[in-house]
């Protein structure tokens, strides 16, 4: 059982606290990411679950065990740091087996669980190579491999693909994703790469300044944002947003989003009764890039500004403003438009998001 449970564990640097109470348990072969701006607070969390930072107050556990107090050696954590840390003297397999040895493992079973990580990882014709003569990848595997043969109850995960080009990134996140499926182990990860975060994990944990905005699925936040930082966070290009005001329409219990400058839109009628905290409301507006691009006769439009143009293949980002907002559009490959024109843009209604502007919190969850 390798649950990880933070019970409202707190850090503070001299005087300035990084880390308010803090609660989150982590269940056992869950992969678990930490994800958010630099400076939010993620990295000093998962260096408190391995001992590295000692937490100000608070508990932490791991398993049945309480391990705040104990040193990183007796917590039974593996860590993957961002620059591999590994011994250039020694050989691929000398590194991977150097804790064991250390720990005075028999030489037959450090060479045992050499082949046998080796093997997963696909390292078995590196073995004698120094760590200079490998690539990015095949550095950050042999990493890994050093965390794999101590069988460890949660493996933890800084940043280890940051120093990576984009096509090696891509190629060991699969990998790390194949290897929780083979060790099925607790898994928690570190990055400010939210790509990596939806990609790669059961549950993300978005953080900022030291609290949890919102832990959930990938798909749950990317659909329902709990907050404008969570929208602003998931999602690449990120959402836009549009500020306005919600009224009521009329006496038929509709209800229209009226940006200034623009043709109110109508909020389709399964949403209404999710808005009614709104409703007089200054609000934020808020529509995914990927939502603007079906052409529907029947959908409402928004005026941009186009300031750029930024072809990606299958299709366009028209960049540009609607009003004040900053806006990014998703449109046809095919499409002619230039910088500098004014274009309507269509956007899905039953896509909108609905924030007070006041708070930042969503009016629409779960609908």
């Amino acid at each position: 059982m390798s649950q990880v449970c933070l019970d409202q564990v707190t850090k503070s640097f001299g005087s300035v606290a990084v880390i308010p109470p803090l609660d989150l348990v982590i269940a056992d072969k869950e992969f678990v990411v930490l994800v958010g701006p630099s400076g939010c607070g993620k990295t000093t969390t998962l260096r408190m679950i391995a001992g590295l930072e000692q937490a100000t107050s608070g508990e932490i556990r791991i398993g049945e065990r309480d391990v705040t107090t104990l040193r990183p050696g007796l917590r039974n954590c593996s860590m993957v740091f961002q620059n591999y840390a590994l011994y250039p003297h020694m050989t691929v397999a000398e590194n991977i087996g150097y804790g064991m040895k250390v720990r005075g493992t028999p030489k037959e079973d450090i060479n045992a669980a050499v082949a046998n990580a080796a093997r997963i990882l696909n390292l078995g014709a590196y073995l004698n190579r120094k760590p200079s003569a490998l690539s990015g990848g095949q550095r950050q595997r042999v990493a890994i491999g050093r965390a794999i043969v101590r069988q460890p109850d949660v493996f933890l995960f800084d940043e280890p693909l940051s120093n990576l080009d984009a096509k090696l990134r891509i190629e060991m996140r699969t990998e790390i994703k194949l290897l929780h499926r083979r060790l099925q182990t607790t898994i928690v990860y570190v990055t400010h790469d939210q790509v990596e975060a939806m990609t790669m994990a059961d549950r993300v944990v978005v953080m900022n300044q030291g609290r949890i905005e919102q832990a959930a699925d990938p798909i749950t936040l990317y659909e329902s944002p709990k907050n404008l930082f969570v929208a602003a966070f998931i999602g690449a290009p990120s959402m836009n947003f549009v500020e306005g005001r919600l009224e009521a329409d009329g006496g038929g219990g509709g209800v229209v989003f009226r940006a200034d400058g623009d043709v109110p839109i109508t909020v389709p009628a399964r949403m209404v009764k999710h808005l009614s905290a709104g409703i007089g409301q200054a609000v934020v507006l808020g529509i995914r890039p990927e939502h603007t691009m079906t052409a529907d006769p029947a959908f409402p439009t928004i005026r941009v500004h186009v300031a750029d143009i930024e072809p990606l293949g299958p299709h366009t980002l028209a960049i540009g403003k609607a009003g004040a907002s900053a806006f990014t559009a998703q449109i046809h490959a095919a499409s002619r438009v230039r910088p500098e024109d004014t274009i309507q843009i269509p956007i899905d209604p039953e896509k909108m998001h609905f924030f007070l502007k006041s708070t930042g919190e969503a009016l629409r969850l779960d609908c």
